[in-house]
């Protein structure tokens, strides 16, 4: 492939899973992506946090497959079920060219979706991109479960970071989304992603510019696991905002697990918003019950590469 970090692909150590498989000679593991990133949508996005979507939209690229396997997954067209047929090879190059076009189209911010597993190949296209011209901020939009070691090797390339926090406890992680070390790599990712930004910083405009925004869908039932997410958050620095999620809803395959295979109740959604008031956190980002819907993408309604 001829770029810097793809190269790191011959022995791939991108995300906490640490395959060592050679994804260049087409190895393909846990994330089924060898070499070449796999989009399934690029476009400009409105539903997003006020200071990223803003009024022009947040320029969103889609990556396919997925480190983690989420059961309530609300992307799993695209996360673990997609169709080869409904997505794009692209390379470093290609994904440049992409994040040039968003950039012309009006788009706020370049917003790489679930990144953790293409991040060595989206560092060769932030690179290619910046050498041509992008000049509007790079958002790291992941599921958490990312590598500190790989973080630490691409500082520089990112402008904002909106992870999740999914879990702080080790029984959930296993159960819902087959990483049960998760809780233990999240507090370090979040350190180590604020080290890197500082809290989120906004234009004249309201619009995020830099800094570290962090995400927490609320689970039902799991009023302990989310507390500890705040308390993790909170604990590394107070400034950071988080959006506290509502949209929960039992997708995928969340109809397995009796105990989440239901919405989530406005009463648990209060507490938990209180509680994060009470922590200290500044700046809460929430969601109202009746926009659930809104959230809730259809991959196969909606194909992307239509004409």
């Amino acid at each position: 492939m001829g770029n810097f970090f793809s190269k790191r692909l011959v022995s791939c150590d991108c995300c906490p899973r640490h395959c060592k498989i050679n994804r260049l000679a087409g190895e393909v593991s846990y994330c089924r992506t060898a070499a070449h990133a796999l989009v399934a949508h690029s476009g400009l996005h409105y539903g997003e946090e006020p200071p990223i979507s803003g009024s022009r939209g947040s320029g969103t690229i889609f990556f396919a497959g997925c480190n983690l396997r989420c059961v309530f997954c609300q992307n799993w067209q695209i996360s673990q079920h997609f169709d080869k047929s409904a997505v794009r090879e692209m390379s470093p190059e290609v994904i440049a060219d992409a994040m040039l076009r968003l950039q012309e189209a009006g788009a706020h911010n370049i917003n790489f979706v679930s990144p953790s597993h293409v991040l060595w190949q989206m560092a060769d296209a932030i690179t290619l991109a910046r050498a041509r011209g992008l000049i509007i901020p790079v958002i790291y939009n992941s599921g958490g479960y990312d590598s500190v070691e790989a973080l630490k090797d691409i500082r520089g390339l990112i402008d904002i970071y909106m992870p999740d926090i999914k879990y702080m406890e080790q029984g959930s992680a296993r159960r819902y989304s087959g990483a049960a070390d998760y809780p233990e790599i999240i507090p370090g990712v979040l350190q180590e992603m604020y080290r890197q930004t500082g809290p989120l910083q906004t234009d004249a405009e309201g619009i995020a510019a830099k800094g570290l925004l962090v995400r927490h869908l609320v689970l039902p039932g799991l009023p302990e696991n989310s507390r500890k997410c705040l308390e993790v958050i909170a604990g590394i620095s107070k400034e950071i905002p988080v959006s506290l999620m509502s949209q929960y809803s039992p997708q995928h395959n969340a109809a397995r697990f009796p105990e989440i295979n239901r919405s989530l109740h406005a009463r648990e959604y209060r507490k938990l918003l209180d509680y994060a008031l009470s922590l200290g956190i500044e700046t809460l980002y929430t969601q109202t019950f009746s926009s659930r819907d809104h959230y809730l993408p259809d991959f196969e309604k909606n194909n992307p590469f239509e004409n």
